[in-house]
């Protein structure tokens, strides 16, 4: 999966070069809005949504897009992007700049532009507290198994130490609850990942020194050297005014390779670092945070949950109207359709849905169709499900006696009169409960759109997590969320077949 995200983005970014020059400054300037990409799933101290007010998002690199915003004039909007997408999707278009920890390298700068450094860190190596058999050098690290992000510096370094390497997709929280539970035996993560996730647990300790420095840098898509000069002039009136200093001052992430980047960090208390840990240190008893914090995240599951049912609705009607032109096309058309129908079939669900996703909203930009997310979500997940439903009406198409057909015929009745009035009827009571559990697939599968900018329930769920770390009560609070999308249309899919049942019931009598 790396393999084909590396491969769709230089795709993405070839296309891009080859096109027309971007004018990313104007679109700024005419929209009034710096768009900026970030994944609020990876936590604190970069972009998350604050532990004690869900609703807002919070973090030094969400203060930093604002300073920014306020140089060129106009305001900051976040994106939500996964963050090893994020520079397809500044390829693709969807955000102005990617802002959430992009490290200046050189593979990086084949693909985008990247302003000047803005952060620096440290590699951070963290182990359990009085573990004796715990590594604590680069060499001690071959062969054991430690935690990292994919596509970091961290990786590549721990690649080249002849670790173990775990990579997690989800938040920073996940890598070092993990080495907390012994299922890692270290953790190798920036200067401010390891101070707010490592720090504050009392099982783990920091290894001292330094296991490598990254820099941070903003990224701007290919040929938009205008809004990378703008960038790199409001960074430099940030460093110099303090602004810079003051932010990281407030987040508790100074240090001396920064300073040395952008001035020294005021003296006094880390502000915003003190309110996280108290907002994080300590998880209230269940009951509690039903009460106090879990009704602060209803609107927020509510806007996520009434996505995810636009998505699925609109997917799944496409799936129906596609599925049911291919049963019919297998069943009653002539050979090249039926062969054309059943390569559809075989082809889409022989393939993850995943790269059908991929290759919707990445790859139809190389050939000048560019989709909006919901769109490309929509389209992606009926044309998966189409094959399905189209097994489904196949298999009920098929289960009507062939008896019942032939006395259709010897009435006078026509093709299309007999799958209307005979085979129709019969064909559908016998596919609504595989339809049924389909739709039920579907709602879950939607949360695959989280990789084209959408936030829906399980990506709202996630980024919830992960900033108020607590995994299993908002875990059962989800759950819910999907039973009560879900369980109506089972209830109505049961009513359906019995409607489409009653004839059977009369002959019975």
């Amino acid at each position: 999966m790396r393999r084909l995200a590396a491969f769709t983005l230089m795709l993405s970014t070839a296309a891009a070069a080859d096109g027309p020059a971007r004018d990313g400054l104007a679109s700024v300037r005419r929209t009034g809005e710096l768009r900026w990409g970030a994944d609020a799933q990876g936590g604190a101290p970069y972009v998350f949504q604050d532990p004690m007010d869900p609703n807002h998002l919070v973090g030094f690199e969400v203060d930093l897009s604002v300073e920014l915003a306020k140089r060129l004039g106009v305001k900051a909007r976040p994106v939500h992007g996964q963050w090893d997408k994020l520079l397809e999707l500044l390829a693709r278009g969807d955000f102005d700049v990617a802002l959430n920890g992009i490290e200046v390298a050189e593979e990086k700068r084949r693909v985008c532009l990247l302003t000047r450094p803005y952060f620096v860190a440290e590699e951070k190596l963290t182990v359990r507290r009085g573990d004796a058999h715990a590594p604590r050098t680069l060499a001690a690290l071959a062969g054991r198994k430690v935690g990292t992000l994919p596509g970091s510096l961290a990786e590549r370094i721990l690649a080249r130490a002849g670790a173990e390497v775990r990579s997690y997709d989800g938040g920073q929280n996940e890598i070092y609850e993990d080495l907390r539970l012994g299922r890692t035996d270290a953790v190798l993560l920036d200067g401010p990942v390891a101070r707010y996730y490592g720090d504050v647990e009392p099982e783990l300790e920091e290894v001292d020194g330094s296991f490598g420095e990254v820099s941070y840098a903003l990224a701007v898509a290919v040929g938009d050297e205008a809004l990378l000069a703008e960038l790199n002039a409001a960074l430099e009136s940030l460093a110099r005014d303090g602004t810079l200093a003051r932010i990281y001052g407030s987040w508790g992430i100074s240090n001396a390779e920064t300073a040395a980047l952008v001035g020294a960090a005021p003296a006094g208390v880390s502000e915003e670092y003190e309110r996280w840990r108290a907002a994080v240190g300590k998880l209230p008893p269940f009951w509690e945070r039903v009460r106090t914090r879990y009704p602060q995240t209803l609107s927020l599951f509510l806007a996520g949950a009434g996505l995810t049912l636009a998505l699925s609705l609109v997917s799944m009607a496409l799936a129906v109207a596609l599925g049911l032109g291919l049963a019919v096309g297998r069943r009653y058309g002539p050979m090249p359709l039926r062969w054309t129908c059943t390569a559809y079939v075989e082809f889409f669900r022989g393939t993850p849905l995943l790269i059908q996703l991929t290759m919707v909203y990445f790859g139809l930009p190389e050939l000048g169709l560019r989709l909006d997310p919901f769109a490309a979500g929509c389209i992606a997940l009926g044309l998966n499900y189409a094959a399905a439903e189209a097994e489904n009406y196949r298999a009920g198409l098929e289960s009507v006696p062939a008896g019942q057909t032939e006395a259709a015929k010897v009435l006078g009745l026509s093709r299309w009169l007999t799958l209307r009035h005979v085979v129709g009827p019969q064909a559908v009571r016998i596919s609504i409960p595989p339809m049924t559990n389909d739709f039920i697939a579907l709602l879950k599968d939607s949360s695959l759109v989280s990789l084209v900018t959408l936030t829906e329930l399980t990506k709202t769920y996630v980024n919830l997590a992960s900033s108020m770390r607590d995994h299993l009560g908002l875990g059962l609070l989800v759950a819910i969320w999907y039973l009560v999308i879900g369980l109506p249309f089972a209830q109505l899919s049961k009513r359906a077949e019995a409607h489409f049942g009653r004839h059977l019931r009369k002959v019975a009598q």
